[in-house]
């Protein structure tokens, strides 16, 4: 699926992005009224009656690019709300969400192709047709159209965050360092920009920088009601890959506590714990993760290892039996919809 080529111009960060064709059969007023309450319904985050509103303006206006533009972030935020009611840390079990993801993007896209015959995107449209390739795994294409959005607003701080999201997931490590330190200008502490520098530096090897990356991302959150576990995830392994599990205890514990339901941080902690040989501690971090993550092969895997350090081996040859159940039908890598 190929996005259209465009003509490079500096368009205004905002919703509507580009302006309506001519309607072929309502007139101006009826016109206006009906995609401007698309708009605000797409606002309110009522987006079900959103995506009617702009069918149905569609129906009477199809070389609407606005209308276009609009059905495409429509469908873009559908996947996002689908993820949120699922829970963001909770994993796809049986593949609808995968397939619900896969479905919204492909239909979002083509809206903005369509849209795109008939007036030229905004940098905003850009970076929804960019988060679209990601959520498709197309990273070369989310780079492409990503790239394009912070060259038209390069003053759009979380466009430069995505950027070095794709460029890390893309292995760029010091392109993803740029996007996140321009990040980083814009919009000072924020967390996750400081926490992916600290990933891109250790893409790099540069562990120290890494570290203090993490340690930063950390204290900016110190005093906030509510925390970002991630810093204190990547910290505790870092912490364990350097063989330093007791370093790595008070950081995942405390991501376990901001975040219980999050399956990686149970995994951290019981890697930890089975590192320093508490293997009834490692054992219920195990069981938390395995709980939150029924679908993980490596998960099992660990939990049936703990299991025969215990002694407990009807148990430990469950888990291996899983294992190979799961090798067999479903990737031992299934992720959360996010």
């Amino acid at each position: 699926m190929a996005f259209p080529g465009l003509a490079v111009a500096r368009r205004s960060n905002r919703m509507g992005a580009a302006q309506a064709a001519p309607a072929k059969a309502a007139g101006p007023a009826q016109t206006n009224a009906g995609l401007d309450e698309a708009k605000s319904l797409t606002m309110k985050g009522d987006l079900p009656e959103a995506e009617k509103a702009t069918r149905q303006f569609l129906q009477a206006n199809d070389t609407s690019a606005e209308a276009h533009f609009l059905l495409g972030y429509i469908l873009f935020r559908e996947i996002q709300a689908k993820a949120e009611a699922n829970g963001a840390t909770r994993y796809d079990v049986d593949g609808s969400l995968a397939r619900f993801r896969d479905e919204h993007a492909k239909a979002s896209l083509a809206e903005f192709t369509e849209g795109a015959k008939y007036h030229e995107p905004s940098e905003f449209d850009l970076k929804t047709v960019a988060e679209d390739y990601v959520l498709l795994n197309d990273f070369g294409d989310a780079d492409k159209w990503m790239t394009r959005a912070v060259e038209w607003n390069p003053k759009d701080a979380e466009a430069w965050y995505s950027l070095g999201r794709i460029k890390y997931t893309n292995n760029r490590f010091q392109e993803a360092i740029h996007a996140f330190e321009e990040c980083l200008k814009l919009d000072p502490k924020n967390v996750k920009a400081e926490d992916n520098l600290g990933l891109s530096y250790y893409g790099l090897g540069r562990t120290d920088d890494a570290l203090k990356a993490y340690k930063t991302a950390i204290e900016w959150q110190a005093q906030a009601k509510e925390k970002d576990p991630q810093p204190f995830i990547d910290l505790g392994t870092l912490y364990i890959e350097k063989n330093q599990p007791k370093e790595a205890l008070p950081y995942l514990e405390q991501a376990a506590q901001v975040a219980p339901g999050d399956a990686k941080g149970h995994e951290e902690l019981g890697k930890a714990h089975s590192a320093l040989n508490d293997l009834p501690k490692a054992q219920s971090e195990f069981e938390k993760a395995v709980s939150l993550a029924p679908n993980v092969a490596r998960l099992h895997y660990m939990l049936g290892q703990i299991y025969r350090r215990e002694g407990m081996m009807d148990k430990a040859k469950e888990q291996f039996a899983r294992v190979a159940e799961l090798n067999g039908t479903h990737s031992s890598e299934d992720k959360p919809i996010d």
